[in-house]
């Protein structure tokens, strides 16, 4: 890893570099981050109730040992079975690539004892499903997994106080922080207690928690609000978002950056590219400018530095259409 990845990057960004910019498959990348990155939630905030699971574990071991680095590395030289496991020619929704990568993880440690198990209480009436079942060294564990992408939209401009997890909103405004961990707490964890689960067990569960990586995205002034949020772990990982007419003050006149726009199964990892896949400015703002004038969904922007042979992305924000900011307002009402 170069020496110069410096203040130019942010924190996620840097550290993930220094630790495994050795890694060159998309995927082994994208594992290597769900691994390794900061939890999205902070297990120990009092409003989750202990149901939210990290994976360093209750002795605060760090998930990725030398045997598993070792692991990575030689799965990065030798991809083809973790490729077979995805299948990604027919896995296009990025909650479900990123189920799939941590299940192979589960898998090589061992602790797999079943993924993505439907439960159902007639033939047609699915009561619910079970990402994981787990065998830890207490008994078998049901772990919830989500991977999710929040944008804050604050009621009011220069609001710094009072934000809550309905504040955040998926890029799509489709759904919140708050109702998806509501749906988590509320609904999904308790799956184990229904009777029709109870065929699906080898054993007694003897606790149900969520594992929830992620990015969370701010406005260039809502920035410094990043690190103090009640139940928002400190470190999580985090970028900017801007509308459409505002990106040139955003991006500036730095020369020496380039930029992509991440396909949605590239929004895990921080970037990794080929000079050759980059865009200047001038071909980004023609891209966005195509881009925008035919779609009403945000994109995910990576703006990337040069380190050797490779573009590194630096930092990342959601560039959103020109009134998404109101609508998302709208949807706290």
């Amino acid at each position: 890893m170069p020496d110069d990845v410096g203040g130019m990057f942010e924190p996620c960004q840097r550290l993930f570099h220094q630790r495994w910019n050795h890694l060159n498959d998309s995927h082994v990348r994208a594992l290597a981050w769900l691994l390794d990155s900061p939890d999205l939630l902070d297990p120990l905030a009092l409003q989750w109730q202990g149901k939210i699971a990290s994976l360093k574990g209750e002795r605060d071991e760090e998930p990725v040992d030398q045997n598993i680095r070792n692991w990575l590395a030689d799965l990065d030289q030798a991809p083809g079975a973790l490729h077979a496991h995805l299948n990604t020619q027919s896995c296009t929704r990025l909650g479900r690539y990123a189920e799939k990568l941590i299940a192979f993880y589960f898998e090589h440690r061992g602790t797999l004892v079943a993924h993505g198990v439907q439960v159902r209480e007639a033939k047609n009436n699915t009561i619910g499903e079970f990402d994981f079942l787990l065998r830890h060294e207490q008994g078998l564990v049901h772990w919830e997994f989500a991977t999710k992408f929040y944008l804050l939209a604050q009621r009011g401009e220069g609001q710094t106080a009072g934000i809550e997890e309905d504040n955040f909103v998926g890029p799509n405004l489709a759904d919140s922080l708050g109702q998806k961990i509501r749906k988590i707490i509320g609904q999904q964890l308790a799956l184990g207690q229904h009777p029709a689960a109870q065929a699906h067990l080898p054993q007694p569960l003897v606790s149900a928690q969520a594992l929830v990586k992620g990015w969370l995205f701010y406005s260039p002034n809502d920035m410094p609000l990043s690190t103090s949020i009640s139940g928002i772990s400190a470190l999580h990982c985090r970028g900017f978002w801007c509308a459409y007419s505002e990106l040139d003050k955003e991006l500036g006149d730095a020369a020496s950056e380039h930029y992509i726009i991440l396909p949605r199964l590239d929004w895990l990892a921080p970037a990794k590219v080929v000079p050759q896949r980059s865009l200047r400015k001038d071909q980004l703002q023609a891209a966005l400018r195509t881009y925008f004038s035919e779609n009403t969904m945000p994109v995910l922007l990576a703006i990337l530095l040069r380190r050797g042979e490779s573009m590194l992305e630096c930092r990342r924000g959601f560039i959103v259409p020109d009134g998404w900011g109101d609508r998302a307002q709208q949807s706290f009402l």
